[in-house]
């Protein structure tokens, strides 16, 4: 603690916002709103998430100058409401230097109706979703912030993050700051969820109050934008490691503390923690076991059902729609979809369609109908053995006796993408992809078919783990059939099929895509671990081939650490293992 540290404690609010990005009428009534709940808990300062006035990410609306005007009047707007509780908020700043680029990632201390500091975020990542490099200026000048009597290290997000012994950057910010002599640290973030992640978080906030011996208000993003997930579990910390308070995750919250409770080492007459390294995040596991055990654990399970729900009803409280519709086929991936958007939307908004064809099994079809009775969503049957015959018929000029194959089994999921499509534009619902990660990484769908949609719900769950999350939606609610549960997986296009026809087992075929995927291992490690040289090879070359294919999906939620689309840069041309 500073010497100069004597003075009475700072009520600092933590307000963990879900913003909309690029609403700023929205966003800035929310703050504001906080502001005046603030006051009346008698705060002294009100703390936001990053990027809070816009909403994070906005990408390239950062590039247009009517977007940062728009960002800097709700700047003005929020300095007005803090005349009695000073704000921390996120929000772009213009780089008056014309060298470098044009915008900071910035923090801004609002106060008595002025601005009266602007922090710059100095560690700008660009691995996985993040691309802030594209839009931002690193900060290049380090100063604490005065206010109330502390001296503040006022960071964001990632400036918290280069712990460990591999950093990822060469300058550490809270390093530069510690020659100011601050006695507290504030971060403000959007840190996205993945599942597990928040353990990570945690461990990282914690590190840095034991590697500087300062108490951490640490404030997170909530909501979902888009495909990322942010899930909140913001957190304040006192200078001995101990937690003092821990929002809600998934949902907004907020929470009044006192700085004077912020320093039990200096209570008990004791200097801080002296400055110690940190470990990273756990290794994830490696052995086809280990990670099975890793992708179904019930508390990752928990997380990623939050995650997913809140995925969806952001998605369509955002774009302002109110319905889905979602292809309904007796299977175990249509079942969770469906169980999951009932949940999210209310089962009156979800419209599910059956759409049995000549192969398709008499029991899928109950198994179907069982499903939207315990839901209680509307539910319609159109079968496709009509014009799936008639497409038969026009084609035969040109298929002539070849053999049925694969074009044969496409043409059925295609005339089920185009009437889910016709009913969805008739309506105005949004179709919900029910594909999953295990079947996008290895291009087991039909393009223009079940591959159609609007936003992916479980394309960054590996078969394995719908398995496992629908165990956990049966043990909360109890409406997915046994019978959905245990019957092998098939897409159903002809006679008898199995998944396992055309892909590996799914408990053998999940731990090499992990591997692969979120791992970023080579094939003569994947086998190292316990595969078969020639099956890694295999899967290895499917999940490369196909990358065409995921290049035209719908967004994915978003809720490992390695998901397909935006986290996921793949050329589609590589020849490397395909």
């Amino acid at each position: 603690m500073a010497a100069n540290a004597e003075f009475r404690g700072m009520k600092v609010f933590l307000a963990q916002l879900n913003p909309h990005i690029g609403n700023f009428e929205a966003n800035t009534a929310r703050i504001v709103d906080a502001l005046r709940r603030a006051g009346e808990q008698g705060a002294d300062l009100a703390v936001f998430p990053e990027l809070c006035v816009c909403g994070y990410p906005p990408r390239d609306l950062l590039e247009f100058d009517d977007f940062i005007r728009r960002c800097e009047a709700s700047i003005d707007e929020i300095r007005r409401h803090t005349l009695q509780v000073a704000a921390i908020v996120g929000a772009p700043a213009r780089n008056p230097d014309p060298r470098g680029k044009d915008l900071f990632n910035a923090a801004w201390l609002l106060h008595g109706g002025e601005v009266k500091a602007v922090v710059h975020k100095t560690l700008l990542p660009t691995y996985d979703v993040f691309d802030e490099y594209r839009y931002f200026e690193p900060a290049y000048a380090w100063q604490v912030v005065p206010f109330r009597g502390h001296r503040i290290a006022l960071t964001v997000c990632e400036d918290i993050w280069n712990l460990g012994d591999d950093p990822l950057y060469r300058v550490s910010p809270m390093d530069r700051l510690m020659a100011e002599h601050p006695d507290l640290m504030v971060n403000i973030s959007a840190s996205p969820f993945s599942y597990g992640h928040d353990a990570d978080r945690r461990a990282v906030v914690r590190g840095n109050v034991l590697r500087y011996g300062l108490p951490m208000v640490y404030a997170n993003a909530v909501g979902a934008q888009t495909e990322i997930v942010f899930d909140g579990g913001s957190l304040v910390y006192d200078d001995a490691g101990g937690l003092v308070a821990a929002l809600s995750c998934f949902r907004e919250d907020e929470a009044l503390v006192d700085t004077a409770d912020l320093y039990p080492s200096r209570a008990a007459g004791r200097s801080a923690p002296g400055p110690m390294a940190t470990d990273g995040p756990a290794a994830p596991p490696s052995a086809p076991p280990d990670i099975l055990r890793h992708l179904a654990d019930a508390q990752h399970i928990a997380q990623v059902r939050e995650a997913l729900l809140l995925g969806i009803r952001d998605y369509f409280s955002k774009m302002g729609f109110r319905s889905a519709i979602i292809g309904s086929s007796g299977g175990i991936d249509s079942a969770v979809t469906l169980a999951l958007a009932c949940e999210a939307l209310g089962p009156a908004n979800v419209r599910a369609v059956l759409m049995p064809s000549p192969f398709s099994s008499g029991h899928s079809v109950d198994d179907a109908l069982e499903l939207s009775r315990l839901l209680g969503n509307p539910c319609d049957v159109i079968p496709i053995a009509g014009p799936y015959d008639s497409l038969l018929h026009t084609l035969s000029p040109v298929f002539g006796d070849t053999p049925f194959g694969i074009a044969e089994e496409n043409l059925q999921s295609r005339i089920r993408g185009n009437l889910l499509m016709a009913v969805a534009n008739k309506f105005g619902h949004i179709l919900l992809n029910t594909s999953n990660k295990s079947e996008l990484a290895t291009g087991y769908g039909t393009l223009y078919g079940d591959m159609a949609g609007g936003l992916s719900v479980l394309g960054d769950l590996y078969k394995t783990q719908v398995y496992a999350l629908a165990e956990d939606i049966n043990r909360r609610h109890g409406t997915i059939p046994a019978n959905i549960l245990e019957k092998a997986p098939s897409a159903e296009l002809r006679p008898n099929q199995r998944d396992s026809d055309s892909l590996p087992d799914y408990p053998v075929l999940d731990p090499v895509l992990f591997l692969y995927i979120e791992g970023r291992l080579g094939p003569a490690q994947i086998a190292a671990a316990g595969n078969d040289t020639a099956l890694v090879g295999r899967i290895l070359r499917m999940v490369n081939a196909n990358e065409y294919k995921r290049n035209q999906f719908c967004p994915i939620i978003r809720v490992s650490g390695k998901a397909f689309g935006v986290g996921r840069r793949m050329p589609i041309v590589a020849r490397h293992l395909s």
